[in-house]
């Protein structure tokens, strides 16, 4: 993106910028982009992913690495005296946060003299916590945005700098729309920086009578539940993915439903709910209200395929009924 005239006439900020996973790469990438000096990388400890357990950096550590910038690590800042008198040793301006993922305490918060910057994916004061994407889509929200938010003790608690709104897609699911929702974050803070620093912008306290509150997602949140109603349970499956996932019972095997949609119209006759039934094209279930059509499924011990070549092996699975 070009920089603005007033942006050009400011000097850069110096920035401290905390986050964790891929999808806070946008938001670090448009400070750097646009000039600011980004003096310390603060991201969570490497782990273990994968199969094979091996040892993995953050998406953010691998971005700053790639940009030549200084990575710290601490397990935690509540705790880690020295990583706090690290980041006032950098004399940061602000700091910026992405989905960083650990607590950032009082002292440190109060240290940079325009305060700590977070970018957080909903319009709070709804969605707080730690699932505001999966939640908006479980919820059948229509909207969805992004805050730009001064960060406080309390969890999202803090003043409103700036927000803007975007539709949620028809078939976006969680990774879809988070990676979505930061870019725009990305965007919106790089914007708000210069009058922010002008003291242009006055920031606004949350309406806490219309605050809501997410939580941990767990693995049996992703139990399908044929009683759902079939436009439910789709919800379901685009919020859910790709953690805990959705996933069911078919002849006491693990069976994961990675695509599906709402079939537009109703199996003939009354069908138990959770029973495989043929719709025009494809593969449906029947579910308390209407039938879910199965794109992309899973049987367990097997890669991913579409539900209709799954039937062309599985000859019995019509007709079944899932969840047994």
């Amino acid at each position: 993106m070009p920089a603005r005239e007033e942006e050009i006439v400011q000097p850069s900020l110096r920035i401290v910028f905390m986050g964790t996973p891929s999808f806070a790469v946008p938001v670090l990438s448009a400070l750097s982009d646009y000039g600011h000096e980004i003096v310390g990388i603060y991201t969570q400890p490497d782990r273990p992913a994968g199969r094979g357990r091996r040892t993995t950096p953050t998406g953010v550590k691998v971005a700053a690495l790639e940009r030549g910038l200084q990575v710290y690590q601490p397990a935690s800042l509540r705790k880690d005296e020295t990583a706090r008198s690290e980041i006032a040793a950098l004399e940061p301006d602000v700091i910026a946060v992405a989905a960083y993922g650990l607590y950032i305490p009082a002292e440190t918060l109060a240290g940079p003299p325009l305060g700590c910057l977070n970018v957080h994916p909903s319009l709070l004061p709804r969605y707080r916590g730690s699932s505001p994407v999966a939640t908006a889509i479980l919820d059948g929200e229509s909207v969805t945005g992004v805050t730009v938010m001064c960060v406080a003790e309390e969890m999202d608690a803090g003043p409103i700098v700036a927000q803007q709104d975007t539709a949620i897609g028809p078939e976006e699911t969680t990774p879809d729309l988070t990676a979505r929702l930061f870019e725009v974050g990305a965007e919106l803070l790089v914007e708000v920086l210069p009058s922010w620093r002008r003291g242009d912008i006055e920031a606004r306290e949350q309406d806490e009578s219309l605050a809501t509150a997410t939580r941990r997602l767990s693995r049996e949140d992703g139990r399908v539940d044929w009683s759902r109603s079939a436009m439910e349970t789709a919800r379901r499956v685009r919020a859910l993915h790709p953690w805990p996932g959705s996933f069911t019972q078919w002849r006491g095997r693990l069976l994961k439903i990675i695509e599906a949609f709402v079939y537009d119209g109703t199996a003939p006759g009354v069908i138990p709910e959770g029973e495989v039934v043929s719709v025009p094209d494809g593969i449906g279930v029947s579910t308390g209200n209407g039938v879910l059509a199965l794109k992309t499924i899973q049987i367990e011990g097997r890669r991913p395929t579409g539900a209709r070549e799954f039937v062309e092996g599985h000859k019995d699975f019509v007709g079944s009924v899932l969840g047994q």
